[in-house]
């Protein structure tokens, strides 16, 4: 085991869901551009009835979280008829007191509230089972209009595709924006949905309309540097500004302006870890024009300065 990788654990419960199994083996599999690698345990070594026609032979039981930096709680089959084995919640109850980070995808959160590990905390889980965790667990306070909620070193997810964003989430925090692109455009995946983007919208948005709204972001995310107001990105989506507004908090859950500040923000991130150029430079290149104008946001955003990124994140692994 190499010291200076980030050592994930992934753990396979019975009736464990495939994809939500492999999403963090996929995301996280080391590689020159990866500094982590992946391991798979379960309750014990050997089979593991999955989900969906597919088992599991795992090699390592529970002792693999003792070495873990971050461990994943795959999505399984049932889980409002049944519980994860004690000896699991035990091992995660200690894993967390070590401050190992625990992350869940969809219905693993049922696994981590069981452990207690939500308690007092914001959580999410597949919209299917959102009501039936809350009634379980009354000390969670459960969120069902999120992809995913970042409590520190405890983590939640909605259903499985938002387990990508959650990961993506985890890259971007280790290791920076650059990274976490890097990784997006290997799975071909969007390269940011924020946690606080809704995971289901029961209403009906037409099609065209989303379509239109797509070109738009892509179209905004062109032109960060020009003075972009609701008026202008409502012209361009072919709809008057209080549609776009509506549908645009819908599709996200931002507003259009929060939207556009965001990525301003992400775009200022990279060109700090990729890029020589001069903080009031940058603030200039993503539409922000003054660089007090991007440390105040920096800050609002991300809790930190420009500089002290910079310095955190300027020196990116190579991609590959």
């Amino acid at each position: 085991m190499d010291p200076a990788l980030h050592r994930v654990v992934v753990l396979v419960l019975d009736g464990a869901k495939p994809l939500d199994v492999g999403i963090p083996a996929q995301v996280f599999s080391n590689r020159p551009s990866m500094p982590y690698e992946v391991h798979v345990c379960g309750a014990k070594p050997g089979p593991v009835t999955g989900g969906d026609g597919l088992s599991y032979h795992v090699a390592d039981g529970l002792e693999a979280f003792d070495r873990a930096d971050t461990i994943f709680v795959p999505g399984y089959r049932s889980p409002a008829d049944t519980e994860a084995p004690q000896v699991v919640v035990d091992a995660l109850i200690a894993a967390h007191q070590r401050g190992t980070r625990i992350a869940a995808i969809s219905t693993g959160a049922f696994a981590l509230a069981q452990a207690g590990l939500l308690d007092g905390k914001r959580a999410t889980t597949h919209w299917h089972y959102t009501r039936v965790l809350s009634e379980r667990n009354p000390l969670v306070r459960v969120d069902e209009n999120v992809l995913f909620v970042d409590e520190g070193n405890v983590l939640t997810s909605a259903g499985a595709a938002s387990g990508i964003d959650l990961c993506l989430h985890l890259v971007r925090r280790d290791h920076g924006v650059a990274l976490s692109n890097h990784v997006a455009r290997r799975l071909v995946a969007a390269p940011y949905r924020s946690g606080g983007q809704a995971q289901y919208v029961p209403r009906s948005v037409p099609e065209p309309l989303g379509d239109l709204f797509a070109s738009t972001r892509e179209w905004a995310l062109g032109h960060l540097a020009e003075a972009l107001t609701l008026e202008s990105l409502a012209r361009n989506a072919r709809v008057s500004p209080r549609t776009f507004s509506r549908r645009f908090v819908e599709d996200t859950g931002y507003t259009p302006m929060q939207w556009v500040l965001r990525a301003r923000v992400d775009l200022a991130r990279e060109l700090l870890e990729r890029s020589d150029l001069g903080v009031e430079q940058i603030a200039a290149r993503v539409g922000l024009g003054s660089d007090a104008n991007l440390r105040l946001h920096f800050h609002r955003i991300l809790g930190t300065s420009p500089t002290e990124y910079r310095r955190t994140f300027s020196s990116p692994t190579s991609p590959s």
